[in-house]
C-alpha cells in the first residue's frame, strides 16, 4: 500500500533530536518509528503502554506531595506499619 497519509507536529528541537538518535540507534527512520507507534495502537486498542488518568484520590495525594501540606511524616517503618497494620 502506498504510504500516502501525512503527519504534522509540533515539538521541542531537543526532544526531536534525541528522539531521532534513539530510532537511528534502532536502525529506524522517523517514518518508520511512527508507523510502527501506530500500527502498535491499533494492535493495542489504545497506547501501547500503560497511562491512566489518576483519579480524585490520587490527584489530591499529588497534589500535597507537590504543596508539602496534609502529608503525615513517621520516624520508622514499624510506626507507619502501626498506622495501617
Amino acid at each position: 500500500m502506498a504510504k500516502t497519509g501525512t503527519i504534522h507536529v509540533r515539538v521541542e528541537p531537543e526532544l526531536k533530536r534525541k528522539a531521532e538518535e534513539t530510532f537511528s540507534a534502532l536502525g529506524l527512520s522517523v517514518t518508520e518509528a511512527v508507523t510502527w507507534f501506530y500500527e502498535e495502537v491499533v494492535a493495542h486498542g489504545g497506547l501501547p503502554f500503560p497511562s491512566r488518568v489518576p483519579n480524585a484520590t490520587t490527584r489530591e495525594a499529588i497534589r500535597q506531595i507537590r504543596t508539602g501540606k496534609g502529608l503525615t511524616e513517621y520516624a520508622t517503618l514499624d510506626e507507619l506499619m502501626a498506622e495501617f497494620g
